[in-house]
């Protein structure tokens, strides 16, 4: 190799070695900097995913959004792992709904500063239809007494009212705002008054049709978009009714002539399938817990869309 050749490869052999040196100092300021913002950045931690999807659409960027439920878990199962109390340990705000939805978690939570708690069902509700008295007399303001009674710490499958509050926009904006408040942000709605005016106009055919539904899930979404309240395979827990309920259920169904049967991702639907084929209708999926919507800043509205075009379904 001649000399000027030599020289000519070193020259080459030096550049590249200055370059992957830059390179990798600029990936590590890159990966320093990722690591300084998630420190600095809130972590939100839900117990369920809806409450995940509301938080994320309250903060956006602004803050982590994390929650605890897994796939197959229905909101009424979520339990912490000790993975799952480090995790809380470690967060700014923790989101759950009460003692007498979770009753699982009630105890750890309680050992957790107010400080970094919302408890959704302290919060003030719009009520549903059922509960407003023909007086119109509001009998449910969603108030700690109220949701949990002493009788209901200990027997939580008899809820006196329907604790999925986020099926209604307007209560998902009331407790995006209390989001934003905790974390000193601009308090803005998550999901629009025209949005919410569309779909109800979407549903307004439908204002009038029957049909069931695996769980007594959606006395909030009935209310909001002034729906009838379907017919109830199960409680608001999620657990099965006794025999005489279910032969009531049947023969409603068959006088109301309903047009569908509403099963959940979450719960293991054997009894739904068997009324089904029994009274000769069709099984339509619907998820109130929104496990495929991804947390972003539009979620919520996302999420409202979807139960609308999944309602929908049931009527085509």
């Amino acid at each position: 190799m001649s000399i000027v050749k030599k020289i000519q490869y070193n020259v080459i052999c030096l550049f590249v070695t200055v370059s992957l040196l830059a390179g990798g100092s600029q990936t590590f300021a890159n990966t320093n900097t990722e690591v300084e913002r998630a420190v600095q950045t809130p972590l939100i931690i839900t117990t369920i995913k809806p409450l995940a999807i509301i938080a994320k659409s309250a903060v956006g960027n602004l803050a982590r959004v994390e929650y605890l439920q897994s796939a197959v878990q229905s909101a009424h199962e979520v339990s912490l792992p000790v993975s799952a109390m480090l995790k809380m340990e470690q967060a700014d705000l923790i989101i759950w709904i009460g003692d007498g939805f979770e009753a699982r978690i009630a105890k750890p939570m309680a050992l957790l500063p107010e400080s970094k708690l919302i408890k959704v069902m302290d919060l003030e509700f719009l009520p549903t239809k059922a509960a407003v008295t023909d007086e119109g007399k509001e009998e449910d303001k969603h108030k700690h007494s109220n949701f949990e009674g002493p009788h209901h710490q200990h027997n939580h499958q008899h809820l006196e009212f329907d604790p999925h509050v986020w099926l209604n926009p307007a209560n998902g904006n009331i407790l995006a705002n209390r989001i934003q408040q905790r974390l000193g942000l601009p308090l803005l709605p998550i999901i629009s008054s025209a949005l919410v005016e569309q779909l109800k106009n979407e549903l307004q055919p439908l204002k009038d049709r029957n049909y069931l539904t695996h769980h007594d899930a959606f006395a909030h979404f009935v209310t909001a978009f002034d729906l009838t309240e379907g017919l109830s395979i199960r409680d608001a827990n999620g657990a099965s009714q006794g025999a005489r309920s279910q032969y009531k259920l049947r023969q409603k169904a068959r006088n109301q002539t309903a047009a569908c049967i509403f099963i959940e991702p979450q719960y293991a639907d054997k009894d739904a399938r068997l009324i089904a084929k029994e009274l000769q209708l069709p099984l339509k999926v619907i998820d109130p817990q929104g496990f495929d919507q991804p947390l972003t800043s539009d979620g919520y509205s996302k999420f409202m869309i979807g139960m609308v075009s999944q309602f929908k379904a049931c009527f085509e």
